[in-house]
């Protein structure tokens, strides 16, 4: 390996950490194994804290691909709370509002879904990391500022429901870069004549490459040992 020249690695991202954590973690590592006190490391594509799975992190000269990797169809598995919202869209912050759910069926649910298949204008979520004014969206929001983002045109081209136990329900989605899962959520509550906010995201794949061939994070220094390695 020579993560000098360029090594594409392939992550599951833990809960709770940003993907700049993961990538500072993996950047030590290969740092220390190398002997040198700095090397290029990125992502192709941020998760969010709540957020687990794929995450494609680039070394060396291989970082000239990460927008390649960002254009790459994405999927997720998504858990959604309808009948309350949070400022978030998710976890992050505490319900802020409920609404009625006994109207919502698994049929209603269905059908809804499918209205939300192909081109889509989306509208990111304040607490997100669009620049507004040269500035991130969520430093604003955790001020307490109003955050004002236009919409955004990308592409969905799959959602199933996956489980429907209502007022919870779990969803699978294949969808363009710029997708925000979240807001995707908020979407739906509303169509729903409730609300909604996401309680779990998985990124299952990104392009070619799933869960399965991703490395846990605790487990990279013990597999950075036994690689040959080119100085």
């Amino acid at each position: 390996m020579n993560f000098k020249e360029g090594e594409v690695l392939y992550f599951d991202k833990p809960y709770r950490w940003t993907s700049f954590a993961l990538v500072n973690k993996i950047r030590y590592h290969i740092s220390r194994k190398l002997g040198v006190k700095k090397i290029k490391v990125g992502h192709a594509g941020t998760l969010d804290p709540l957020a687990t799975g794929v995450m494609i992190i680039c070394t060396g000269k291989a970082t000239k691909r990460i927008e390649e990797f960002q254009y790459h169809t994405k999927e997720y598995v998504a858990t959604l709370q309808l009948g309350a919202t949070t400022p978030s869209y998710d976890l992050e912050k505490e319900i802020d509002a409920t609404y009625p759910t006994e109207h919502i069926t698994r049929e209603l649910v269905e059908e809804t879904l499918q209205r939300f298949v192909g081109a889509i204008e989306q509208i990111p979520p304040a607490f997100s990391a669009c620049k507004v004014d040269g500035k991130r969206a969520y430093e604003l929001a955790r001020k307490g500022d109003e955050v004002q983002l236009k919409p955004k045109t990308l592409v969905i081209d799959e959602i199933e429901l996956l489980e429907c136990n209502l007022p919870e329900i779990k969803i699978r989605v294949v969808c363009s870069k710029g997708t925000y899962i979240r807001a995707l959520a908020r979407d739906i509550g509303e169509a729903l004549h409730s609300g909604a906010h996401l309680t779990g995201l998985i990124r299952t794949r990104v392009g070619d490459i799933v869960l399965e061939d991703c490395m846990k994070v605790e487990d990279f220094e013990g597999w950075l040992e036994q690689q040959e390695i080119d100085f």
